[in-house]
């Protein structure tokens, strides 16, 4: 059996495993993204005691750099993360274990295995969306992983703020007010006072969370046009947010957008990942397989 490596590198714990060339994870283990020399270093003893593996993938928190031609490829670079601004770690834990590795964000590597095992197999184009700690996108088109100078940010792009419904500032250092500084988890905390799973389904914070979320989706459809959007994270696992969010999609397209996907059938449109909690690790078990090939 030919056995793949995955990392799902997140900012708040790292996710190891090992599967095969179905994507099945055969061996997973889970514990807290801390100092960099810490982390991998129990990333390298976790794949050290396991047999040899084809190839590695790592999905890693951003920004970071995806481009194998580059110097500093497999790099987190300038994260808000403390202590991890140009850590190395493809190439380091390539090196240490002797085996080729694919690497990409963690949305890019997660829309991938959505592609290959999930909610997105048969498309050409779509987008994977995770809200939580932060808010990040990647996705497809036509047929490839989105990447550009870098790779996408869609997490960071400005949406319209209406400072007398939500006076709230945002919560991104970089931008304050962002889809991230005003939708994701620390904004939600931050404005409310609570965290999102401690608020009521009736609770004013979903009617913003779902308004922001729509658009957000909006500028995803006008500009890139996908066949469909996967949105995960634990915000977005919210109890009927993702109705609502398909509600103000629609109002807020205001029929400009005329296809068959967005008349009556939003609830396949607009969707959560099939995989679940899987879609980052299995993603980067498919980021191995391409490096292996």
């Amino acid at each position: 059996m030919t056995l793949y490596g995955g990392i799902e590198a997140g900012g708040t714990k790292f996710v190891c495993g090992i599967g095969d060339e179905t994507g099945q994870l055969l061996d997973v283990t889970r514990f807290p993204t801390t100092t960099p020399e810490e982390t991998l270093g129990r990333a390298l003893e976790y794949f050290g005691g396991q047999p040899a593996l084809a190839a590695l993938g790592v999905a890693s928190f951003g920004p970071v750099d995806p481009h194998p031609a580059s110097p500093t490829y497999g790099y987190i670079t300038a994260t808000t993360k403390p202590g991890w601004s140009q850590t190395d770690v493809a190439q380091r834990l390539g090196m240490a274990l002797g085996t080729p590795v694919g690497f990409d964000t963690d949305v890019n590597g997660a829309a991938l295995g959505e592609y290959r095992w999930g909610a997105a197999q048969g498309l050409d184009t779509f987008i994977y969306l995770t809200v939580g700690t932060g808010i990040g996108g990647g996705g497809m088109a036509g047929g490839r992983l989105l990447h550009g100078l870098l790779h996408p940010e869609m997490g960071h792009i400005p949406l319209p703020h209406d400072r007398v419904r939500d006076p709230f500032a945002g919560v991104c250092p970089f931008h304050g007010d962002c889809f991230e500084g005003l939708a994701s988890g620390p904004a939600i905390e931050a404005r409310w006072g609570a965290r999102g799973e401690t608020l009521p389904p009736d609770h004013p914070a979903w009617e913003l969370e779902a308004h922001y979320l729509a658009l957000g989706l909006c500028a995803y459809i006008l500009t890139l046009s996908p066949e469909r959007i996967i949105v995960g994270g634990g915000v977005a696992a919210q109890a009927g947010l993702l109705t609502k969010v398909r509600e103000k999609v629609l109002e807020q397209l205001s029929g400009y957008v005329q296809h068959p996907a967005l008349l009556g059938r939003m609830d396949s449109y607009i969707v959560p990942p099939t995989l679940g909690g899987e879609a980052g690790v299995r993603g980067a078990l498919a980021l191995a397989m391409a490096a292996a090939a």
